[in-house]
């Protein structure tokens, strides 16, 4: 038994059947992480600062001895969670650059009869890889329409269709707008949310077109990699056209069962937008139970922002699909039919 150091295309690979072990401290596995990986810190957030003042004043052997003064009591728990996450005697290790924390415990786990493979170049080379894999453009269709016209519904029974679905605001926990965070779990960070999103993109087939829906770079607090953003905006788009009146029932049902005062929070984030009298009539239309009225409000500055928004999207890449129902298996097969026209 021992380590071997491997590349990230390779620790990628392996990771779909070996676990992932990562070794940095608490805050940093919190601010990002590759997906499905475990936190063994070999340092606490506090260790691994006192461990980096003592390097930095003193040097590389002073560093190592504190390391091991704080860690020597710990090292039997880390051994034991080490074996309770290993698969068939085998674990994928990491931490932030493939140095000394990785080493250490990768030591520490073949010492015990584990085989361990590191991660060449720690986090930081997978995080490198990612970008670089999510900045190529691929064939892509963008499902977009207007606020409330069900497009995550249509995305769905496009995906149980058989069709290549990525669903960016389940990723993000977030449906986009002001009222995008009502009922939806904590978002990821930014750097967690394109993990995810590599996640997903590596699995699809390059080869076949993978929808996703029309979103502005920022999905809530989450911003999506520039260029994987850019190459949304350049790719071929099937937009849903529904009026109010078709949108209503469902905008209804999905928002009018959330505390008023939550509605009126978000209303209130958009009141510069809305405009003072616009956004007084809908707080007040809410206070009052009114919820249609309210909706008629803020989606009349959504949709004009939506419909200009495609004004910068080139009209050869666009398929407006015009419907009068809000029937999700009638708009998937319109939306399915329309994208067989499309261009690439």
């Amino acid at each position: 038994m021992g380590s071997e150091k491997l590349s990230v295309e390779k620790f990628i690979d392996l990771s779909e059947k070996i676990p992932v072990c990562d070794v940095r401290s608490p805050s940093e596995y919190s601010a990002g992480h590759i997906p499905g990986a475990y936190n063994i810190p070999i340092f606490s957030d506090k260790e691994r600062e006192l461990v980096g003042i003592r390097y930095k004043k003193e040097g590389r052997e002073p560093a190592i001895m504190e390391g091991l003064d704080l860690t020597g009591p710990q090292l039997s728990s880390k051994l034991r969670k080490a074996f309770d996450i290993a698969s068939g005697n085998q674990l994928l290790v990491h931490c932030w650059r493939g140095g000394m924390r990785s080493e250490a415990m990768a030591w520490l786990f073949s010492l015990a009869g584990i085989n361990v493979y590191i991660l060449e170049g720690g986090y930081k080379s997978y995080r490198n890889y990612i970008l670089e894999k999510l900045s190529v453009k691929r064939k892509t269709i963008i499902l977009g329409g207007l606020t409330g016209s069900s497009k995550t519904h249509v995305l769905s029974h496009l995906k149980n269709m058989g069709q290549q679905v990525i669903d960016l605001e389940g990723l993000a926990n977030h449906k986009g707008s002001a009222f995008g965070a009502l009922g939806q779990l904590n978002q990821p960070s930014t750097e967690q949310f394109a993990n995810m999103l590599f996640n997903e993109w590596n699995k699809s087939d390059p080869d076949i077109p993978v929808w996703m829906e029309d979103e502005s770079r920022n999905i809530g607090t989450v911003f999506m990699p520039d260029a994987f953003f850019d190459n949304m905006q350049k790719s071929p788009a099937v937009i849903l056209m529904m009026d109010l009146k078709t949108r209503m029932p469902r905008l209804l049902a999905e928002y009018s069962r959330f505390p008023k005062e939550l509605l009126i929070a978000s209303i209130s984030k958009i009141s510069k937008r809305l405009g003072g009298d616009n956004t007084r009539d809908a707080i007040r239309a809410v206070e009052e139970d009114n919820f249609a009225k309210a909706i008629e409000i803020t989606l009349f500055y959504y949709d004009k922002a939506y419909l200009f928004g495609l004004t910068r999207k080139s009209s050869e890449s666009i398929i407006y699909v015009k419907t009068d129902t809000d029937d999700i298996n009638e708009n998937t097969q319109k939306v399915l039919e329309a994208s067989n026209k499309l261009k690439w």
